[in-house]
């Protein structure tokens, strides 16, 4: 099996966007924490994920705990944004050519998911007038 896990890592590591556009399935699904609809197809999954990365990108970002079987992964996280101490966990399923099919992110406490709420629809208005 083909694990997309590693690349994500140095995605994370490297904010390096052209490796994420390469592990991202056409038909990728992302779900994100504070929007309802899931959010259909590589362009806006690669949208989502690249504002995350500039929202969660500072020093305390840390992954805690790793699941890994078949073709999922749960990365659990913690960061600490204005003060909020925040937790998560990121649920990734890949196919067997090792592409994100679905990527679900999950915060908590509520003030975390407030917060992030906030700067992630400030990073996609920025990114929408580019």
């Amino acid at each position: 099996m083909n694990s997309p896990i590693k690349k994500w890592h140095e995605v994370v590591a490297t904010q390096d966007h052209e490796l994420l556009k390469s592990i991202l399935s056409e038909n990728v699904v992302f779900y994100s924490p504070v929007v309802f609809t899931p959010q259909k197809g590589r362009d806006i999954t690669y949208l989502y994920l690249m504002a995350a990365a500039q929202v969660f990108n500072n020093k305390s970002f840390n992954y805690t705990k790793e699941i890994i079987n078949k073709n999922h992964a749960t990365l659990e996280f913690e960061l600490i944004i204005d003060g909020i101490e925040i937790n998560g966990i990121d649920l990734i399923t890949w196919n067997e050519d090792g592409l994100i099919i679905e990527f679900k992110v999950f915060i908590r406490p509520l003030q975390g998911v407030n917060v992030i709420h906030s700067m992630m629809q400030n990073m996609l208005k920025s990114f929408s007038k580019n």
